[in-house]
């Protein structure tokens, strides 16, 4: 599913012999010969078509913020704690994510992703042994469930437990980091 989704991807986005390509699709399409003869691969930013600020009680919506607003450290949602920030991209289809929120979880005292992956049910142990195996931490933390009516499985993991995750980071390096993280899941459970 990972070559395909990247195959298509690659067909859509190149444009005059050049497509953006973060560095783990690079490798990726490099690897599975997917690029194009002539083509040449460029770093891509992360950028969101939608970026919120919402109240983590009633979900209504706090404001919208334009694209600097990624450059804003994650730390924020600590001095926030009632604000979560919800992101869609068109970035996250490659790996089948619908959105992605991002809260502080003050009982935890943990930084959490949710989203939602378009993924078939028969697909969940699979995730579940991923997360096991590439969350690090005695007490690292995640849910998966699968929800029928949306046919999506609703992820919840504590990115304090993701390598390499500090709350210094921007926004748009904790999304990219997240994007790396589910793309390398992927690739290791080869979604067929």
């Amino acid at each position: 599913m990972l070559k395909k989704q990247m195959e298509q991807y690659i067909a859509d986005n190149t444009r005059a012999n050049n497509i953006e390509l973060f560095d783990i699709e690079k490798e990726f399409a490099e690897k599975h010969q997917l690029l194009p003869k002539g083509v040449t691969a460029t770093e891509k930013m992360f950028y969101a078509n939608v970026l919120e600020r919402c109240d983590k009680e009633t979900e209504e919506l706090m404001g919208s913020e334009a694209r600097g607003y990624l450059k804003e450290a994650v730390s924020y949602l600590k001095t926030h704690p009632a604000e979560f920030v919800y992101a869609e991209s068109n970035i996250f289809e490659v790996v089948r994510i619908d959105a992605v929120a991002l809260e502080f979880d003050d009982v935890f005292q943990t930084y959490t992703a949710l989203f939602g992956l378009k993924l078939q049910k028969k697909f969940g142990t699979d995730i579940k042994t991923y997360l096991d195996n590439n969350l690090h931490g005695d007490s690292a933390k995640y849910s998966v469930m699968f929800s029928g009516e949306d046919g999506l499985w609703d992820v919840n993991f504590a990115l304090d437990y993701v390598e390499g995750f500090n709350e210094v980071q921007s926004f748009e390096e904790v999304y990219s980091m997240i994007y790396r993280f589910v793309f390398n899941m992927l690739e290791a459970i080869d979604v067929a």
